[in-house]
């Protein structure tokens, strides 16, 4: 090709890739040290297919980005490991690499030793995208620490940014070990964790490693719970982690989303992280964007916090507080809704509300993407074409549960 940049994609294509013979349309013609980006999501790939797209990809050295997401559906829990392994091996030392995605594949804890020589050898990845693969605990725990594993040693800076692993079972195992390896990726602009079971103690341990992260701008651990309802005092120690995260951390924060996260016992408790708001020693929340606060049990004394809170966040945009009590009648929250909209921001209480606000009002400003290069033109789709059911997620809850030794 003439071209000196070239991404090949045939996302989408609902391709059934079994052979070589089956790769070679889509690679034939390709000069491989030329590509950027290769996606190949929304495809089955066998293991033979998987090789012949690894042969490919092994003098692909500038390429930046592997979308490797969604790949196996319908496929075995013996397919997936030497496949997987076919397609990360010839990534494993590729410096040119900046972001690997490999989102909503049914893993379990079965595929991670064959994840994990790839994830500790590969220091130049910026963007790591493990959303929805099934991993549990014990599989969660095994993949943070090959990520801690990377981390520079010699106190020179790492490159990794941004970690997405949401939906995977983690539990309090793995968001430990997670909090680790975010300790030693000092560098990270963007952590997202949402929908992971972990409780009290694991979200602790994240609050304390996150801390080391001053570059932080975007952070979501939607639905896992901070609080110990059972308990006093000793229930609230994850909120006090992040309360105290939140007062000097993160300067850059431009977005959080505590939803669903059970800050309060509802029984005019206000979070201790919310307290952080008001605290004079706060110094590290003025870029504050978009804060989303659903269904969290909060109540008229929280609402009070907020609304001297959001006189002080200058750059406050969208206050989501859906699904807590009495949003529909309470003084603070028109008062807070006034200032905002004053600001040109937007209080969110209802669906009603979010459905009323414009695609571009409240949104937190994108992260600046990476120059897109020419694309390869991808050829007619052969008659291996097939519709097969889309059965990831079932799969990757028995995978889950299968053990190595």
């Amino acid at each position: 090709m003439a071209a000196s940049k070239a991404i090949l994609d045939i996302r989408g294509k609902q391709l059934k890739l079994e052979t070589a013979a089956d790769v070679a349309p889509f690679t034939t013609g390709v000069d491989p040290t030329k590509l950027t980006a290769i996606h190949l999501g929304g495809n089955s790939i066998g293991v033979e297919a998987a090789k012949a797209f690894g042969r490919f990809l092994e003098t692909a050295d500038v390429l930046q980005l592997a979308d490797l997401a969604d790949i196996f559906t319908g496929r075995t829990i013996e397919e997936i490991p030497a496949a997987i392994q076919a397609l990360l091996d010839p990534l494993s030392h590729k410096t040119s690499l900046r972001e690997i995605n490999l989102n909503d594949n049914a893993f379990g804890e079965r595929v991670v030793p064959f994840l994990t020589p790839f994830l500790e050898s590969n220091h130049s990845i910026r963007v790591l995208r493990l959303n929805n693969n099934g991993l549990g605990p014990a599989g969660g725990k095994k993949i943070a620490e090959a990520v801690r594993k990377s981390a520079p040693t010699d106190g020179s800076r790492s490159n990794l940014e941004v970690v997405i692993c949401g939906r995977n079972r983690l539990e309090d195992p793995g968001a430990t070990a997670w909090a680790k390896a975010f300790e030693a990726h000092k560098t990270l602009t963007e952590v997202q964790m949402p929908q992971n079971g972990i409780r009290m103690d694991g979200v602790e341990a994240l609050g304390r490693g996150l801390v080391a992260c001053s570059e932080l701008q975007i952070v979501n651990f939607q639905d896992n719970a901070f609080i110990d309802v059972e308990m006093d005092e000793e229930g609230r120690k994850a909120v006090h982690a992040w309360g105290e995260a939140l007062k000097t951390s993160w300067p850059k924060l431009r977005f959080l989303d505590l939803s669903d996260c059970m800050l309060s016992n509802g029984e005019g408790e206000v979070p201790p992280l919310l307290e952080a708001f008001n605290d004079p020693n706060t110094k590290s929340l003025q870029n504050l964007q978009e804060l989303r606060l659903q269904n969290n049990n909060l109540d008229a004394q929280s609402y009070e916090v907020l609304a001297q809170a959001v006189t002080k966040l200058t750059k406050l945009k969208r206050l989501d507080l859906q699904d807590n009590d009495d949003v529909e009648d309470n003084e603070h929250l028109d008062d807070i809704a006034e200032h905002l909209k004053a600001h040109g921001g937007k209080l969110i209480r209802t669906e009603e509300d979010e459905e009323e606000e414009g695609d571009d009002e409240g949104k937190v400003e994108e992260l600046p993407e990476a120059e897109e290069a020419e694309e390869i033109p991808v050829p007619p789709a052969t008659d291996k074409k097939s519709t097969f059911e889309m059965v990831a997620d079932t799969l990757a809850d028995l995978m889950s549960k299968v053990h190595v030794g």
